[in-house]
């Protein structure tokens, strides 16, 4: 599970918990969710907020790649609308998502 170098939300740690997975850090959204693509990590969960531009190429790829895509509440990720700040995403492994998706609704 990789989560941000400067801050860890609280949301990132009960996906961890409930996974059973270790927490590693890194820089840029694209990096996050590029070590999701490339299979060195199960999942991404961002809680903090970011503006549409800072994700939406990693998750066009994230989805391209088979991958599950949405905001933490489960909800579809929307982008090219005139609100530009997107408050979540969470990109994982499809079979994680349901799992994920259980442990932020809980934290």
């Amino acid at each position: 599970m990789v989560t941000s170098r400067t801050r860890r939300p609280p949301e990132s740690v009960a996906v961890a918990e409930a996974l059973g997975a270790e927490v590693v850090t890194l820089g840029s959204a694209g990096a996050k969710a590029m070590a999701v693509v490339r299979g060195e990590v199960d999942a991404y969960v961002h809680a903090g907020g970011m503006y549409q531009w800072d994700s939406a190429a990693p998750v066009a790829v994230a989805a391209a790649a088979g991958l599950h895509v949405s905001r933490i509440d489960g909800s579809p990720l929307v982008y090219n609308v005139p609100e530009v700040y997107l408050p979540d995403l969470l990109i994982c492994r499809p079979q994680l998502a349901d799992a994920a998706l259980a442990a932020l609704a809980h934290s």
